[in-house]
């Protein structure tokens, strides 16, 4: 089955037309060598992937080596010969040049050292993930739910098999591709840490009482919390400041991105078995959190909490507009006394209450309750 992702070879024709070096980033195995050469396929493009051991030799003098080649250079795990960017500001710099880089990582900027600061104003950053709704068809949540964004796991011929995909997944991140980055800690350890956070996604970070609980330091297990979130396993959502005389949560939300690596971290087949599991909602929201930001794809978004129990699971402001989405595992979800309360103080344009139904309908001026399949209709989110 071909599942096609226009999304992002659009997104690879501008950065690329607009700037010497694009970086395709996004977790391993999410597809970006299929895109990059589906994107290279109709230009002259030369192909290395540092993983290569042959491919490392041709590049053991790279300035000399990509200096000589014209058209489409796709460099392949860019993270793998950090050194790579020094040399590529030099050649990216050329004057009349017509090359052009395009450099796919597993690691942001901030864990591949000093590249955004090496190749600051000559690159663009393209974030790719898993397949999304938009991609898979939205009569499929329930599958894309149990099984994950990523090709090889949503595409198993059985969940069984899905689920053998993200458990050799996880173990080959944790064994192979963290070392490559040139962090070395225990993969037990990692695997330990991961696992834990597991049970606390969608929850608000507390440094130290994972750190109690682990026998660890905070700094400890911060630093364990930024390689996830830097190579895209983890996200952080950060908590909104409004100015109100109202006590606010100040730290981040923490959820595992993908949930098929979530249900794999805490053994969940099926839909069966994650219908009766308490991590059921949790589960949900990051799922649902996920596809929106995936489809939307605002420049910034937050959670908003209070003290006194108020908040909303998602806000972004989009062009002057404020929107608000909070997620309810719940056939028939009521609005709520901390709904209303964050209408107001956030001053929302539009709350959407996104559920596993199959209806939308509105139940305030400003409040419609929508299916996760219907999600795709809010893409024209100006309009409003």
């Amino acid at each position: 089955m071909i599942i096609k992702r226009p999304f992002y070879i659009n997104q690879l024709h501008t950065a690329v037309k607009r700037s010497p070096v694009t970086a395709l980033l996004g977790p391993r195995q999410c597809g970006k060598t299929t895109i990059a050469r589906m994107f290279g396929k109709n230009r002259v493009t030369t192909f290395f992937d540092l993983e290569s051991k042959p491919d490392q030799q041709r590049l053991q003098n790279p300035e000399l080596v990509l200096g000589g080649i014209d058209g489409l250079i796709i460099l392949d795990e860019i993270q793998i010969m950090p050194d790579l960017f020094s040399v590529l500001r030099v050649l990216a710099d050329r004057p009349k040049s017509k090359t052009k880089f395009l450099i796919l990582g597993s690691a942001s900027p901030d864990i591949i050292k000093n590249v955004s600061e090496t190749l600051a104003g000559r690159i663009e950053f393209v974030e790719m993930t898993g397949f999304a709704l938009q991609e898979t068809g939205s009569k499929r949540w329930q599958e894309s739910w149990v099984r994950g964004g990523f090709p090889r796991s949503f595409l198993a011929d059985s969940d069984e098999d899905s689920l053998v995909w993200r458990e050799n997944f996880i173990q080959t991140f944790l064994e192979r591709d963290i070392p490559q980055l040139g962090i070395m800690i225990p993969a037990a350890a990692m695997r330990r840490f991961w696992t834990m956070l597991s049970h606390y996604h969608g929850q608000i970070w507390n440094a130290s009482k994972l750190g109690r609980a682990m026998g660890l330091s905070d700094k400890t297990v911060r630093s364990y919390l930024d390689i996830l979130s830097g190579t895209f396993m983890l996200r952080q959502l950060q908590p909104w400041y409004e100015n109100t005389a109202k006590r606010q949560v100040k730290s981040p939300k923490i959820y595992i991105r993908d949930s098929g690596i979530l249900h794999g971290l805490l053994n969940l087949p099926d839909m069966h078995t994650l219908y009766s599991h308490p991590q059921i909602g949790a589960s949900w929201e990051g799922f649902a959190i996920e596809q929106i930001l995936n489809l939307l794809r605002p420049a910034q978004a937050y959670f908003w909490a209070t003290h006194n129990g108020a908040e909303i699971d998602l806000f972004f402001i989009d062009r002057g507009k404020r929107f608000g989405f909070e997620i309810k595992f719940n056939e028939s979800p009521v609005i709520t006394k901390s709904m209303r309360i964050a209408l107001n103080d956030l001053q929302l344009d539009h709350l959407w209450v996104i559920y596993p139904g199959q209806h939308t309908y509105p139940v305030d001026e400003k409040i419609t309750v929508m299916p996760i399949s219907g999600i795709s209709s809010l893409t024209p989110l100006r309009k409003i």
